[in-house]
């Protein structure tokens, strides 16, 4: 039995080497991906965000919790920062997880950033099309959060939660990295500690313009995610945005600008790969950069013939 056999009979094993042909960018990860599309656009992806320290995991761990209790089967992606010896995923959620790793109905896949920004890996989005392929009914996806802008959740999912602590200057620090921007949803977790009272008071505040000029509420959600407290009203606030995106059509639009944007990246890593083996296997490539170092030539005069000789219409 090939693999993509046992992939749609789903075999765990079967899921885990497949993201590992895609995430590792194997020879030909295109036309696997391409043969399993077809099987797609039944899961929902939920993104989780937020600045260190907010509690991601633990949030991701109770949600998922709840979702498989209802019945549903969860696939996790939890992008962390990559060790700078080994690239590998650096903190490994596998290991805060460990109560939901035994469960049949859940998986969980552990990335690291590779040095990609936007708080995701480059294969995230991949991956999710795997899980989407293997009948995961959710797909529940937590950036890095190491301060970086962490935006490209937006690209990977139908909901996103933003989730804030109640320490000194979070509102302010997740308006800076432009979180405000792109939740849906907002989780003030740790909520029983002191402060956050004042933190949904804040936020509460800053989202009245943004309310007024839309229709959809943003709402906040207090929760304790240690204590699994506030859970349920968080996921209940993720389901009825999910209704609004359905009723409203905003759900196809979205996904299609996402599938737009896919394709432009696909695009554009062929493209760079292409040009990159082109001219490393020149051999005047060495001596342009020759020239380049003893100011015979510049980098952008040198980029633009280069250009015009090989991409521009004849």
């Amino acid at each position: 039995m090939s693999l993509l056999d046992r992939f749609k009979k789903r075999e765990p094993r079967a899921l885990s080497r497949i993201i590992s042909y895609v995430e590792n960018r194997e020879e030909n990860y295109r036309k696997v991906l391409s043969t399993l599309y077809k099987d797609t656009g039944k899961a929902y992806k939920i993104g989780l965000t937020g600045p260190p320290g907010a509690g991601k995991s633990t949030l991701m761990d109770s949600i998922t919790e709840i979702l498989v209790n209802d019945g549903n089967r969860v696939g996790i992606i939890a992008v962390d920062p990559s060790s700078p010896f080994t690239g590998g995923a650096f903190l490994g959620d596998r290991i805060r997880m460990q109560n939901l790793s035994s469960n049949e109905n859940v998986f969980i896949r552990s990335m690291a950033t590779r040095g990609s920004m936007g708080g995701l890996a480059r294969a995230t989005k991949d991956v999710s099309m795997v899980y989407d392929a293997y009948g995961f009914d959710y797909i529940l996806i937590e950036t890095v959060g190491v301060g970086q802008v962490e935006l490209d959740i937006v690209d990977a999912a139908d909901t996103v939660v933003v989730a804030i602590v109640p320490e000194s200057g979070d509102v302010i620090q997740a308006m800076k990295a432009g979180l405000m921007e792109i939740a849906n949803v907002f989780c003030v977790n740790k909520a029983d500690r002191e402060g956050s009272d004042r933190v949904i008071s804040e936020l509460n505040h800053l989202l009245q313009l943004k309310r007024e000029r839309a229709d959809w509420g943003y709402p906040v959600i207090p929760t304790s995610a240690v204590k699994k407290e506030g859970i349920d009203l968080l996921i209940k606030a993720i389901m009825q945005h999910k209704d609004y995106l359905m009723e409203s059509g905003r759900f196809k639009a979205n996904r299609k600008e996402q599938i737009r944007k896919d394709i432009i990246e696909h695009i554009r890593t062929m493209l760079s790969a292409n040009i990159e083996d082109q001219l490393h296997s020149a051999e005047t490539f060495e001596n342009l950069l020759e020239d380049i170092y003893n100011r015979k030539n510049d980098p952008v005069k040198t980029a633009m013939e280069l250009y015009d000789r090989h991409y521009s219409k004849k």
